[in-house]
């Protein structure tokens, strides 16, 4: 269950990005990867770590979902990052996406951190939110 629950959040969670004006202008155009293709230029999104917990009742079937967002620029500064990551935030904190197969009871940004990737050129966002779903 949980890696079903996972992939279902996951592609709602894209198609919830890619669809949004301000992310789609502010990436040119639809850069919101699993893993980074050879040769991208940033800005672009990827999808980090995924956490699972069952969080089933004695009558229903849930999961408790972690999931990581990273926002990529190539500002030395993070601000573009910051500004990129806040979009993101709005689009999906609080949001009620449709997830195949089941139904979202809650969707949270708990944490942003920003590092610099180790050459100091790109700089990187990463939201962590959390979701409660249950099994239709």
């Amino acid at each position: 269950m949980g890696a079903i629950a996972s992939f279902a959040l996951r592609k709602a969670v894209h198609k919830a990005l890619v669809n949004d004006a301000g992310i789609f202008g502010m990436l040119g155009g639809a850069k919101i990867f699993d893993d980074v293709p050879r040769g991208m230029q940033a800005p672009f999104i990827t999808f980090g770590d995924t956490q699972w917990r069952d969080w089933s009742t004695s009558t229903d079937r849930g999961a408790d979902q972690v999931f990581i967002v990273d926002v990529w620029t190539e500002y030395r500064g993070v601000r573009q990052a910051l500004e990129l990551a806040e979009r993101v935030a709005a689009v999906l904190d609080g949001a009620a996406l449709t997830i195949e197969g089941h139904r979202l009871i809650d969707l949270r940004l708990n944490a942003l951190d920003t590092r610099r990737d180790a050459n100091g050129r790109l700089a990187k966002a990463s939201l962590r939110f959390r979701a409660l779903t249950e099994t239709i």
